[in-house]
């Protein structure tokens, strides 16, 4: 039986949309900075995390069922192998994200003078861009990447502790389900529904992370680039600092894959 299924094309997909949607909206806040429009971006920001998420959601009970199609034989060594494609699909949805970086800088910048016209009806913004009209000169902000973008940028723009945090809450939130699932097979079956409840407790902590270090330092450096309190190039760094810390992030996760699962399954006995 092959590891590349019907299901696990369709996770993928989902997989590679919800991160290539995580790693475009650090964008928003450089292209909110450029507008001059920080609190318009956050919002269209705090969108594109909801529709991350809902995707997530959908995405979550299908991974579930890829052990229900497991063979019996070496299922748990299938399973492993099944997942560690996904977690590397979605090295590659942040990689795609990476690419169309730049294009959406552009598209958001528009997006957000269009969403404050329209005093913040989301419906009303995707009804007026999706035209003729609308689409042009949505394709007519595309643009590849080029080095002249990391000019300026240096090791002391760079902000070194937020890298290796987010590092680490990116690596956590890209094995969070899928060790929790892992974990449901190495438990004994009274103890199944419990480890599959048990994610939270690992999402949990890159959460506490992410609201602790990352989402406030972020949002008093947009607010200081826009009031001209600290140069641009801070804000291109930090930009920088996340896309490619999310992506050794989920390189990391491979190696945290089985660790997390026993942790889990020791959480799940425990509680």
């Amino acid at each position: 039986m092959g590891l590349i299924t019907g299901k696990v094309i369709i996770i993928s997909l989902f997989l590679l949309i919800v991160t290539m949607i995580e790693t475009l909206a650090y964008s928003t806040r450089i292209s909110g900075a450029r507008v001059k429009l920080i609190a318009t971006a956050l919002s269209l920001f705090s969108t594109l995390v909801i529709v991350s998420r809902f995707s997530t959601m959908i995405q979550q009970p299908l991974t579930a069922k890829l052990i229900a199609e497991a063979p019996d034989l070496n299922k748990l060594h299938y399973i492993e192998e099944q997942y560690r494609i996904l977690i590397g699909v979605t090295s590659i949805g942040v990689l795609l994200g990476i690419l169309l970086f730049p294009t959406f800088i552009n598209i958001f910048s528009r997006a957000i003078i269009q969403l404050s016209n329209q005093r913040g009806s989301i419906i009303a913004l995707f009804v007026n861009q999706f035209n003729r009209n609308g689409i042009r000169k949505i394709v007519m902000c595309f643009r590849l990447p080029r080095f002249s973008y990391l000019k300026g940028i240096t090791l002391k723009t760079i902000p070194k502790r937020l890298f290796v945090i987010n590092v680490i809450i990116s690596a956590v939130f890209t094995i969070g389900v899928l060790s929790s699932i892992y974990a449901s097979m190495i438990v004994p079956k009274d103890f199944a529904q419990a480890a599959l409840m048990s994610s939270g407790i690992i999402n949990g902590i890159a959460t506490i992370l992410l609201t602790l270090f990352i989402d406030p330092k972020a949002s008093v450096l947009a607010d200081r680039v826009m009031k001209k309190q600290t140069d641009y190039i801070y804000l291109k760094s930090y930009s920088l600092t996340m896309i490619s810390s999310k992506f050794l992030g989920t390189i990391v996760a491979q190696l945290l894959l089985i660790p997390a699962a026993y942790y889990v399954a020791w959480f799940a006995k425990w509680i």
